[in-house]
């Protein structure tokens, strides 16, 4: 079974970084989940799928996986592209577009 170490990114719903500093080792699925016919609920007979472990640092997930012989697979997190305006500028004399409502 291989885990994931990775960097959560932020959601659709956020605009600040609450719970994306931390690193979290989650598990690969063994097994495809099958639907059951009656609800139609998915199901699962991988326990490990359920378990997701949070580290302040990306050394401590990898000590950790290596000391308990956990194969892994490490996904490095892409810097976020902050793009810096002001309110300001909506109203600047030198702007380039015409201020519509």
């Amino acid at each position: 079974m291989t885990a994931r170490i990775y960097k959560p990114s932020k959601t659709a719903m956020q605009s600040g970084t609450a719970k994306t500093k931390e690193w979290v080792l989650d598990y690969e699925p063994e097994q495809p989940r099958q639907i059951e016919p009656l609800m139609g609920w998915t199901s699962s007979g991988d326990m490990r799928q359920q378990v997701r472990l949070q580290f302040d640092t990306e050394q401590e997930a990898i000590a950790y996986a290596e000391r308990h012989g956990i194969p892994y697979q490490l996904s490095e997190p892409k810097p976020a592209a902050r793009r810096l305006i002001s309110y300001s500028d909506n109203f600047a004399f030198k702007r380039r577009d015409p201020w519509t409502h």
